[in-house]
């Protein structure tokens, strides 16, 4: 996955309209994926409580994140050998996905997505052309769909490549297989990287406390 591609592809433009001697950049297409410029960092600490949950859990998915980026190279090292615990790592990571990443995109998508999408466009922070005002919150919602597509695919090649009685195709597809394995990991940093590092402030910035409480 071309993160910089990506970049240039963002819909979302910030302030589309206002004039500055200051570039300008779309809360969610920063010049350098990981370092988004003049956000207003909200510390942990500062975070109402329904959002520390989230970010507690995307501690936990990235512990997961880990272990499975592990297992992917093992399997780029050594192959389909029969392996215990390249086994249960899978297995493990597959697991959470279906029980635990599912419902946090839920979670996002039915109780925070929908409200802080109409403040963006409230306050302006759309971009200024198509139909209809894009905000961060549709690339979110976009970033689930991908991440749910991406992991189908990985799984789908894994149970596929361990089936395939030719050597070669087998080899074929287990390289197609960790090529979306690591699409899908670098791809759920970076999403959870952007929600807590511009979209959770976003959400503090412009939703009231009594709302994000009652969020909680």
């Amino acid at each position: 996955m071309d993160l910089k591609e990506q970049q240039k592809i963002d819909p979302v433009s910030r302030h589309a309209d206002k004039q500055s001697d200051t570039p300008e950049y779309s809360p969610m297409d920063p010049p350098d994926a990981y370092a988004p410029p003049g956000m207003e960092e909200v510390p942990y600490e500062a975070m109402p409580p329904f959002l520390q949950g989230l970010m507690d859990e995307h501690k936990t998915i990235q512990i997961a994140l880990e272990s499975f980026e592990g297992v992917l190279g093992q399997l780029q090292e050594n192959g389909l050998k029969p392996d215990k615990g390249v086994d249960e790592g899978l297995r493990s990571f597959f697991n959470l996905l279906d029980d635990q990443i599912v419902s946090h995109h839920q979670k996002e998508e039915k109780i925070l997505f929908p409200v802080l999408h109409l403040r963006l466009i409230e306050k302006g922070e759309h971009s200024s052309g198509g139909e209809s005002p894009i905000t961060a919150v549709d690339m979110m919602e976009d970033d689930h769909v991908k991440l749910m597509q991406i992991a189908a695919v990985t799984f789908n090649y894994l149970g596929l490549a361990a089936r395939l009685p030719d050597v070669r195709s087998r080899a074929i597809v287990l390289d197609a297989a960790l090529e979306q394995g690591k699409a899908l990991v670098e791809l759920l940093r970076l999403h959870m990287f952007r929600e807590d590092s511009v979209v959770f402030p976003l959400a503090v910035k412009h939703l009231s406390r009594s709302e994000l409480n009652e969020m909680g």
